[in-house]
């Protein structure tokens, strides 16, 4: 059998019952952390541009917009919900691959349930099959795939809201294999985008697109049988080498929720040892004001993905580690406030990440490691080590500080009690018997 028929028969004949029930709560985690960051991100410019632009497009208004209170067409909906999600780079990364995998799969779910009626059991179960074909194809590619260039939250986001919607709509495995190629005929994104709007673009995209698979493969609309594995498919097409095995073993058994992390700071996530390790030194009592240089000995991924300098916006801000370490140490936190275009030209940030200077000099690092060594004005030097960051597998985020993270945001668009409200009911959204009474709170009034 083929990949991709074998991941079609996996998607259509997977029980809930059958899945682990740590997972079942990794994934509850998920959409608790996801629920936050696309309202946090809801009132940002990149969401008012794209609502504004594709309005006067969108169909019948019969789906909600999380965090927001014009409706559109659901499809419009679960691009309005990706974009919202990934703005602050704040939502969840898989470090094995570095795909944010809940936004393309969920934006596209939540739109779908406030269209349609769906339970909690029937979301969180698509939910965690869409989350796992994404997971898995990623794998199959990585990091070929995206050493080159793709952004793979794109690239594979979209097969995973198709997957999740094809279990909702209820396609049958010819239906499925039909959905996950055109899913990969649409799979998209460049890692040129990052630090611009284009790069929350991408898991919106990616949710609006595997939607449009899915039902466009319920009608009928055919697709080519080897949408992953066909020599001029996905896999053969997007990377220089590939293993197209990880797509099928462990079905039912492995799990990529297990993998899964929750960014403590809104930025890409191979910032987070600098920042954590800039803030444990300013929280350590370390001035400010008596910086006069700062090294930091990092992995080579995180020059890659993190070494923009000369920065202006705060856009920009999240993909530069020397910023990074900059608010951690002047600041001593890095939250949403930290990479806004004022917190990138405050001037005392300004000063100490100019003196600031990456390298991945030590093969010791790891990427979720860091050496910071402070070099202070009278000479003396002050130095950092840290092996495991916080939000990171080996540091998790408990559920208590998702709940901190969520709230944080939730305020930034409902009232302190309905944000509250709203949290409690995603944690119980596996035993809700229709999504619609959720979505309904996380609409502002």
């Amino acid at each position: 059998m083929s990949e991709t028929r074998a991941l079609a028969d996996y998607l259509v004949s997977a029980r809930l019952e059958d899945v682990p029930a740590d997972v079942r709560h990794e994934a509850l985690r998920a959409l608790v952390n996801y629920v936050g960051c696309a309202l946090g991100g809801a009132p940002e410019a990149a969401v008012d541009i794209a609502v504004r632009t594709f309005a006067p497009f969108s169909g019948p208004a019969t789906a909600a917009v999380l965090g927001r209170r014009e409706r559109f067409d659901p499809l419009n909906a679960a691009l309005f919900n990706g974009i919202s999600s990934h703005v602050h780079d704040y939502d969840d990364t898989t470090p094995k691959n570095y795909i944010h995998p809940t936004s393309p799969v969920a934006s596209a779910l939540f739109a779908y349930a406030s269209a349609n009626a769906v339970s909690g059991p029937d979301f969180v179960h698509a939910f965690i099959l869409g989350f796992e074909a994404e997971s898995r194809i990623g794998d199959a590619v990585y990091p070929s795939h995206y050493d080159i260039g793709w952004h793979i939250t794109g690239t594979a986001g979209v097969f995973g809201a198709a997957a999740a919607i094809g279990r909702l709509v209820g396609l049958d495995v010819q239906q499925m294999v039909w959905a996950l190629g055109l899913a990969g005929t649409q799979a998209a994104g460049l890692r040129e985008m990052f630090g611009s709007m284009g790069k929350a673009f991408h898991p919106g995209a990616a949710a609006r697109n595997g939607y449009a698979a899915a039902l466009l493969a319920k009608e009928g609309f055919t697709s080519g049988e080897y949408g992953l594995e066909g020599p001029r498919g996905f896999a053969a097409v997007q990377s220089a080498k590939y293993d197209l095995s990880k797509i099928t073993a462990g079905f039912g058994r492995d799990y990529s929720l297990r993998a899964n992390t929750y960014k403590p700071f809104p930025c890409g996530i191979v910032n987070h040892p600098a920042i954590d390790a800039c803030i444990q030194l300013h929280e350590e009592g370390l001035n400010p004001a008596d910086i006069a240089s700062v090294r930091l000995s990092v992995a080579p991924l995180v020059m890659d993905l993190c070494g923009k300098t000369g920065i202006t916006l705060g856009l920009q801000g999240k993909f530069s580690v020397v910023h990074g370490a900059a608010v951690g140490l002047v600041r001593g936190k890095a939250g949403l406030v930290e990479y806004t275009d004022e917190a990138v030209n405050d001037p005392p940030v300004k000063r100490v990440r100019e003196a600031t200077v990456a390298a991945a000099d030590d093969p010791a690092v790891t990427e979720d490691g860091v050496v910071v060594r402070v070099t202070l004005k009278d000479g003396r030097a002050v130095e950092k080590r840290l092996e495991h960051s916080l939000g990171n597998l080996a540091r998790p985020m408990s559920d208590r500080q998702l709940d901190a993270k969520f709230l944080d945001q939730a305020v930034l668009v409902l009232r302190k009690d309905r944000a509250e409200q709203l949290l409690a009911q995603t944690w119980k959204l596996d035993q809700a018997g229709d999504l619609g009474p959720l979505i309904k709170t996380a609409v502002p009034d």
